[in-house]
């Protein structure tokens, strides 16, 4: 939206995408201040889902996988807040990397040759890069980012319906309710965009999508770390952090050790 008339420490807005907040209207340092601010909780919960892929010593893929998703939250911080075009890709491209980094723990376990499927994805990944850095995509960037999401949904699906333990399948759950509620509110909030300008108060409806797509990228972690762990016969076990966070306990083989 509009400046607020506080003066811009970063200049005029350049970005190719603008949300639903007042621009500046809290700090002259922070374009839009709720949109940046919201990324904290995805930042802390990669952290925690990282500190156990470590701490119990799963395989490397579910590591960088919590670190995918503190980088793409970094960066979308490092957008809103400067609403720069140079600084947009930092938010857009790392969401391109994540989404292939899913399908690359989604797809590999049952993928005949190890090394076409990493060595693809990644030159996918860099051509991307290479040419979001020249090219502005605009609606056909959300359409190739709904396509890699949607290039998900089978393999979760085939996860879900094997696995019997009802704590994992509860995580399944939270994951479907938090991108069908996030995706609510990222709609809400670019739909009724004029008439929430006139609202005394400002729902930030894109700024719960961060918040809850926080969670969601949690919960698709930790059942994709069960599942995986299930397959390796590692015993995994749903149990919760303070009795509130769900991360998967497993008990690997001794000679896995």
């Amino acid at each position: 939206m509009e400046d607020s008339g506080i003066s811009s420490f970063w200049g005029p807005v350049t970005s190719t995408t603008e949300l639903c907040e007042e621009n500046y209207a809290h700090s002259s340092y922070i374009a839009e201040f709720y949109n940046t601010i919201s990324n904290i909780p995805c930042i802390l919960l990669a952290l925690i889902g990282l500190t156990n892929a470590l701490r119990q010593r799963f395989e490397k893929r579910f590591s960088v996988l919590h670190i995918s998703n503190m980088i793409l939250a970094i960066g979308s911080m490092i957008f809103h807040a400067t609403l720069q075009h140079v600084l947009q890709q930092s938010d857009e491209t790392p969401m391109v990397w994540e989404m292939l980094l899913y399908l690359y723990v989604l797809y590999s376990p049952d993928w005949h040759y190890r090394s076409t499927m990493p060595t693809f994805l990644f030159l996918y990944g860099a051509a991307f890069a290479g040419v979001h850095s020249l090219v502005r995509f605009g609606i056909g960037f959300k359409i190739h980012y709904v396509g890699l999401c949607l290039l998900c949904i089978p393999r979760m699906y085939k996860y879900y319906i094997q696995t019997k333990d009802v704590a994992a399948k509860r995580l399944a759950k939270f994951y479907v309710a938090t991108i069908f509620l996030g995706t609510i509110c990222w709609l809400f909030d670019r739909i009724f965009c004029k008439k929430l300008s006139h609202w005394y108060i400002n729902p930030q409806g894109h700024a719960w999508w961060h918040v809850l797509m926080g969670f969601n990228s949690y919960f698709a972690n930790t059942f994709l770390m069960f599942c995986r762990a299930q397959q390796l016969g590692w015993e995994p076990q749903v149990v919760h952090l303070f009795g509130l966070f769900p991360y998967v306990k497993i008990r690997k083989p001794k000679k896995q050790e």
